[in-house]
C-alpha cells in the first residue's frame, strides 16, 4: 500500500437483511436529525454537483453474464462464508451473527457486480472477467483449480460454484501462493474487492452487519453531534423568527455548515446559460460561440471563458498557486475533477468517502496489483484526505537534488523562506495533547527498544484527535488547501472553483516567429440531461497540477510528445506489520480500554532508526496508518473464511505500524488505470529491515500477538515465547 499522495511530505442488523452500498450523501440523515436539501440549496444554487445526478441515476451497465455472476457469488462466499455454529461459541449475538453471515447473505456479490461494472478502471479488468467465465465451466475450473475440481462421482468434473466450500478455499489458498502472476493477481483482486465491499457496505440506517462485532462505531460520533447542534440552532432561529439582517454570526454558521468555499463555487449540473451567468457574476468574461442545436467542439465551443490563469487541480500544487495568484489580483479559474465536500456534508463512511473523495473510487493499483495507491480527487486534492503529516523536505534530499541534478533552488535561502511561509499558512506544529492507539504503541515500543522517536509536524492543532481525517476533516482543524489558499482565492473576489470538472485537453498555439507552441488554455466538457457540450477557458497562464497519476494522461492527450512525460514515478511504498493488544477488565490494560485502533491523530509519532539520513539517504521511516474496516480487511492475510473473521474480531485492538521507503526504483504512468512499477532489490531490503524493526517495536510495546501481511498468515504469540525466540521469528519473516 502506498500513501505518497496522501501526505504533505517534502518529497513530492439481521442475518438475512438486505444491504446496499451507501450512496454518496448530499443530504445526511442521522438519527432524529434531518437536514433537507433546502439547507444546501438556499437561494444561491450552491448544491452539490451530484444532487441532480442522484435524482436521475444512470442505469447500471451490467458487464457480468449470469455465468460470471454465479462464479462471483461462489468466490465471495469462499472468502466470507457462513461459519457453522458448532465452530463458533459466543454468547454475544452480534459476534454470532457476524460468523453466520456470508457475503451473499449480506448482498455483497450484487454490490460487487456494480463496482466491477461501473467503477473498476484497472487495465487488467479483462483478466477478472475472463477468469469469472472460466470458473463457471468445468474445463476452466480444472485448469485453474486442478484435481480439487474432480470427484469420483458423475459428472466427475465440476465448475467452481459446484465445488464444496473446503475445496474452494483450498483452491483460493493455492492462488494466493502461486508462482503464476495471473493467478496471484486474480486472488489479490477478488480478495480486495470482496472484503472492501463487505466491510464498507451499509443499510438504510448507515450500519453494517459486522461493525458491532468487530468494535467499530461507523462514522465519527462527533460529526453526528455537530450536525444535530447545527440543525437545532437553525430550527430555533426559524421558530423565533430571528431571520433579520444577516450578521457575522450568520455568516460564520453558514460557513461552518456549507464550508468556507461555498460562495466561490460554480456547479456544472445546470443549463449552460445558468453556468454562463454564474461565471459572469464572478467577474469572468464569458462568450458563446456555438449555434443553437449544433454540437459544440474545440473550435466552436459552447462557452469561452477568459481569465488570467486557469489551474487544473486544487491540491497541494494547484490550490496554492491559485490562492497566491488570486491574492495578487489576477483572475483565476480552478478546474477540479472531484466534488466539493463541505465539513458538515461529509459522510465519514469509508465506502462513500472513497467513492467521492479518491481517484477512481479508491481503486487504484499498479498493473500487477502489487501496490495499492490512495490519491485524493476532491476539492483540496490529497491535502483534503491526507493523514496530516507535514514534513519539510529533509536536508539530505535538498542536497542530493542540488548536487546530483543541479537544482540549486533547493539549497537556496528562497526555498527555505518559501517552506517557512507554507508551514506558517498551514499552521504546522508538532505538539500533541493526547496520542491515539497506534501512535502510543509506536512510541512506547521505540522507547523500550531504545530507538529514536520524534513527534511528526502536522497541519493540525495539538488537540486534533481525529481518526477520520482520511475521509475529510469535519471541523477544518486540518489545514488543507480547501481551508487555506483556496479560501484566499474565494475571499479575494478574483477567482472561482468549478468542481466535478474534468479537463480534457490543454489548448496550444504557436508563438510568433517560432515553431514552438505555448499553452493558451484548457478545454472541458459538461453534460446536462444527456447533452454534452465543450467549453474552453482561454488564459494567459495555464497550470496543470492534477497529480502525478493524472497529469501525464492529460498532457499526452493534449499532444505533448516529451519522452519524460509519465516517467520517474516514485511511490514511497510501505510494508506493514500488526500487533494485537487484547482488551480486558483489568484497570492496567494498555493501551487504555477506551482507545480504539481507528481513533486519534493518524500520524503523531515517527522513528528514523533505519532511515539512513546520514548515509545513503535511501532507507525507511517508521510511522502509523489510518485503517478503517475496509482497508484493514484487505491488508490482513486471508487463509480461510474463519481465520479472516477471527482476525477481524481483533480489529479495534490491533495496531498497525509501517515502514515507508524512499524508493530508488521508479515507474511509469500512462493513466491512473495503467501504472507500471517494480521495486528494486535495495528497496525490498530497506522495507524488510524496516519491518524487522516494526515487529520488535510491536513486541516491546506489549502486543500479545504480532504478525505481517504475508499470504501464509504467519504470526507469533509473544506472551508464549521468550524474547530471543520472538526476535528470531521476526528475522525469519523478513528473509523469506
Amino acid at each position: 500500500m502506498n500513501r505518497k499522495s496522501m501526505e504533505n511530505n517534502g518529497e513530492s442488523h439481521s442475518r438475512s437483511g438486505s444491504f446496499r452500498m451507501a450512496k454518496v450523501h448530499t443530504v445526511l440523515e442521522l438519527g432524529t436529525v434531518h437536514t433537507h436539501t433546502s439547507l444546501l440549496l438556499d437561494g444561491d444554487g450552491d448544491g452539490d454537483v451530484g444532487e441532480e445526478r442522484e435524482k436521475h441515476p444512470k442505469p447500471l451497465t451490467n458487464s457480468l453474464s449470469p455465468r460470471q455472476m454465479k462464479s462471483l457469488v461462489a468466490l465471495c462466499d469462499t472468502i466470507i462464508p457462513s461459519i457453522d455454529d458448532n465452530l463458533v461459541r459466543s454468547s454475544d449475538e452480534s459476534v454470532a451473527n457476524f460468523y453466520n453471515t456470508s457475503a451473499s447473505m449480506a448482498g455483497t456479490p450484487h454490490h460487487l457486480e456494480k463496482v466491477i461494472s461501473e467503477k473498476l478502471k484497472h487495465s487488467s479488468t479483462w483478466l477478472l472477467l475472463v477468469t469469472l467465465w472460466l470458473l463457471s465451466t468445468w474445463f476452466g475450473t480444472f485448469i485453474l483449480c486442478g484435481m480439487a475440481s474432480v470427484s469420483s462421482k458423475f459428472p466427475f468434473f465440476h465448475s467452481y460454484p459446484e465445488m464444496s466450500l473446503l475445496k474452494r478455499q483450498r483452491a483460493m489458498q493455492s492462488w494466493s501462493l502461486s508462482y503464476l502472476p495471473p493467478l496471484k493477481m486474480f486472488f489479490r483482486t477478488i480478495k480486495l474487492l470482496t472484503l472492501l465491499v463487505f466491510f464498507t457496505q451499509v443499510d438504510e440506517a448507515e450500519e453494517n452487519p459486522s461493525w458491532k462485532a468487530i468494535g467499530y462505531c461507523g462514522p465519527d460520533p462527533e460529526l453526528k453531534a455537530q450536525l444535530k447542534n447545527h440543525f437545532l440552532r437553525r430550527t430555533l432561529k426559524e421558530e423565533e423568527h430571528e431571520k433579520k439582517d444577516k450578521d457575522d454570526d450568520d455568516d460564520d454558521e453558514e460557513e461552518e455548515f456549507r464550508g468556507p468555499l461555498h460562495k466561490g463555487l460554480v456547479h456544472l449540473n445546470y443549463p449552460i446559460d445558468i453556468i454562463k451567468n454564474s461565471l459572469r457574476r464572478f467577474g469572468f468574461s464569458v462568450s458563446t460561440t456555438s449555434k443553437r442545436n449544433k454540437a459544440s467542439n474545440m473550435s466552436s465551443p459552447s462557452l469561452v471563458v477568459q481569465c488570467d490563469a486557469v489551474v487544473v487541480g486544487s491540491g497541494s500544487g494547484g490550490g496554492v498557486v491559485a490562492g497566491v495568484l488570486a491574492n495578487a489580483g489576477y483572475k483565476v479559474l480552478v478546474l477540479e475533477k472531484g466534488s466539493y465536500c463541505a465539513r458538515n456534508n461529509l459522510s465519514l463512511l469509508e465506502g462513500p468517502s472513497m467513492d467521492k473523495m479518491y481517484l477512481s473510487n479508491g481503486l487504484v493499483a499498479t498493473k500487477d496489483m502489487s501496490v495499492l495507491i490512495l490519491a485524493g480527487s476532491t476539492v483540496g486534492g490529497g491535502s483534503a484526505v491526507n493523514w496530516s503529516a507535514s514534513i519539510r523536505t529533509p536536508e539530505h534530499v535538498c542536497k542530493e537534488w542540488c548536487d546530483r541534478h543541479e537544482l540549486e533552488l533547493f539549497e537556496s535561502k528562497l526555498y527555505k523562506e518559501a517552506m517557512d511561509a507554507v508551514c506558517d499558512k498551514m499552521g504546522v506544529q508538532s505538539e500533541i495533547q493526547e496520542e491515539g492507539f497506534n501512535n502510543e504503541v509506536l512510541r512506547r515500543g521505540c522507547l523500550e527498544m531504545g530507538y529514536q522517536v520524534c513527534n511528526i509536524p502536522r497541519n493540525a492543532s495539538s488537540d486534533h484527535y481525529c481518526g477520520w481525517c482520511c475521509m475529510g476533516c469535519k471541523n477544518g482543524k486540518k489545514k488543507s488547501t480547501s481551508e487555506t489558499w483556496l479560501v484566499d482565492l474565494v475571499k479575494s473576489g478574483n477567482g472561482a472553483i468549478i468542481p466535478s470538472c474534468e479537463a480534457i485537453q490543454v489548448l496550444q498555439k504557436r508563438k510568433k516567429g517560432s515553431e514552438r507552441k505555448t499553452a493558451r488554455g484548457v478545454a472541458f466538457a459538461i453534460e446536462y440531461k444527456g447533452k454534452k457540450e465543450i467549453c474552453v477557458v482561454e488564459s494567459k497562464v495555464t497550470i496543470v497540477a492534477c497529480g502525478a497519476l493524472s497529469t501525464p494522461a492529460l498532457l499526452k492527450k493534449s499532444g505533448l510528445k516529451n519522452e519524460n512525460i509519465g516517467k520517474n514515478l516514485h511511490l514511497h511504498p510501505v510494508a506493514m506489520a500488526w500487533g494485537h493488544f487484547p482488551d480486558s477488565s483489568s484497570p492496567n490494560v494498555w493501551p487504555e480500554k477506551h482507545k480504539k485502533s481507528y481513533e486519534g491523530g493518524i500520524m503523531t509519532a515517527m522513528s528514523t532508526v533505519v532511515a539512513q539520513f546520514d548515509k545513503t539517504g535511501y532507507g525507511a521511516v517508521i510511522q502509523t496508518p489510518a485503517l478503517h474496516p475496509g482497508m484493514f480487511s484487505i491488508l490482513m492475510p486471508w487463509t480461510s473464511g474463519k481465520d479472516m473473521k477471527d482476525r477481524m474480531l481483533k480489529f479495534s485492538r490491533t495496531a498497525h505500524v509501517f515502514a515507508l521507503a524512499r524508493d530508488q526504483a521508479s515507474g511509469t504512468v500512462s493513466s491512473p488505470s495503467l501504472i507500471n512499477y517494480q521495486l528494486k532489490d535495495v528497496d525490498k531490503e530497506n522495507l524488510a529491515t524496516g519491518i524487522e524493526k516494526v515487529l520488535r517495536i510491536l513486541a516491546a510495546a506489549g502486543a500479545e500477538e504480532i504478525g505481517t501481511h504475508n499470504n501464509k498468515g504467519r504470526s507469533i504469540n509473544v506472551k508464549q515465547h521468550i524474547r530471543w525466540e520472538v526476535v528470531r521469528w521476526a528475522l525469519i519473516q523478513v528473509t523469506q
